[in-house]
């Protein structure tokens, strides 16, 4: 079953930063991706997000609206709306 694709839209793109809103229907995902850069996540939304991980391995992490979080670079994973709302947030990418 093939889902929906997220909605990226790229706001600002600097030699420092890049910086993109992510917007889900429920069920729709981001696709299989490594992260090229260190990147921090802000939640415009709820978020439950079912991560899909490398060797078949998955888990769910839930965020309220405004939380952040940073990740280095390096992870590889496919991000999917596993709620049954729209979700949204910010990524700010490290250049």
């Amino acid at each position: 079953m093939q889902r929906p694709q997220a909605q990226p839209t790229q706001m600002i793109d600097t030699d420092r930063v890049r910086v993109t809103r992510f917007d889900f229907e429920p069920g729709a995902e981001t696709g299989w991706h490594e992260h090229g850069m260190d990147y921090v996540i802000t939640t415009l939304t709820s978020c439950t997000m079912l991560l899909e991980e490398p060797g078949g391995t998955s888990r769910t992490v839930t965020f309220a609206p405004g939380e952040c979080y940073a990740r280095d670079k390096g992870i590889q994973h496919n991000v999917v709306n596993g709620g049954s709302e729209p979700m949204a947030f910010v990524e700010v990418e490290l250049k």
